[in-house]
């Protein structure tokens, strides 16, 4: 077995062009204040816009050691652009290859690819601003992009008016649009994979439970401003869950992460409707690693705090490095 290096060079991309821009800020901090804090890593942080192989290149050190780190969210820093990039360099690179970020970035794609493995999923259809007067599903509906994150474009349509402004706001953005029924009342769980060290299969860490505020002011939608400006989110760790859903979502995840080629980390996302029987919502391959956010949670509750969990990130991709794989 080839031993790892005693350090590493790390170059941590930070921000991005995309729509979680603040977020991705918040995340790359996190994860370079782990890596320099674990005496494993020289860390270099680069705040980026929209990279091109020229301007990559020239922020490569081209060091044997050197892996880099994209901590960015959104369809271009975590849907396949970035990867791209990346691996047009040589690059050794944290997360999942542009084929499989592609994929997982496209929810209604990996809905498909779920629903072929036996998950169950939500039913799902693409808002046509043009053509779609009417909800295609009874209310109260979700609207949300097919291709973004951090619930970001994400609305809640509860009456005929909600709808109305729903399908304006389609007609003026660029981005494609789906509906799903909103389960009332539904619980939501986060199940989180990682792969660290010389670990060689993604294993399940935690569940989280998450239970956003809901009162006169709230609705109790797990949204933006819940997930990252408001701290009255609650999240349980290995939460009460009824025999088998536990495993059963776990199983789920890693089923799906292996279809879609995921390496490294993710984190999906289920609710469970009124008879207690998970659906699956989406697969993120770049899980935030904010104060908020819930894979470094879980690895937390687990025993693994970031100061192990990202150097063994790096460990990781250092060593996948060494017998590559389709990605």
């Amino acid at each position: 077995m080839t031993h790892a290096p005693d350090r590493y060079d790390v170059l941590v991309l930070a921000g991005g062009p995309d729509a979680e821009r603040e977020v991705s800020l918040q995340s790359a901090g996190a994860v370079a204040a782990a890596l320099r804090a674990s005496d494993r890593c020289d860390v270099r942080y680069e705040e980026v816009g929209h990279l091109d192989d020229a301007s990559l290149a020239s922020l490569l050190s081209g060091t044997q050691r050197e892996v880099v780190f994209p901590v960015l969210h959104g369809p271009w820093g975590e849907g396949g652009g970035v990867q791209r990039l990346l691996e047009r360099a040589g690059a050794t690179f944290v997360g999942t290859g542009s084929r499989g970020a592609g994929a997982a970035m496209d929810k209604v794609r990996t809905k498909q690819v779920a629903a072929q493995l036996g998950v169950r999923v939500l039913d799902t259809a693409i808002l046509d601003p043009g053509v779609m007067d009417a909800p295609p599903f009874d209310l109260p509906v979700i609207v949300k992009p097919v291709c973004q994150g951090s619930s970001i474009g994400m609305r809640a349509c509860r009456d005929e008016s909600d709808w109305a402004q729903a399908v304006v706001a389609a007609r003026s953005s660029a981005m494609p649009m789906m509906v799903e029924p909103m389960l009332q009342g539904a619980r939501e769980l986060a199940v989180g994979l990682v792969c660290t060290g010389e670990e060689r299969a993604l294993r399940g860490v935690p569940i989280i439970e998450i239970t956003p505020l809901k009162s006169q002011e709230r609705d109790g939608l797990y949204d933006y401003e819940a997930k990252y400006i408001r701290d009255d989110t609650v999240y349980t760790p290995n939460p009460e869950l009824a025999g088998g859903v536990g495993e059963r979502v776990v199983a789920w995840t890693v089923s799906l992460a292996h279809a879609l080629r995921v390496r490294h980390l993710c984190r999906a996302d289920f609710l469970l409707d009124d008879d207690g029987r998970a659906v699956m919502l989406e697969l993120n391959t770049m899980p935030g690693f904010t104060g908020h956010s819930l894979l470094p949670l879980a690895c937390r509750s687990a025993g693994l705090a970031m100061e192990d969990l990202c150097p063994g990130l790096v460990e990781r991709a250092w060593r996948d490095a060494l017998t590559p794989s389709p990605a």
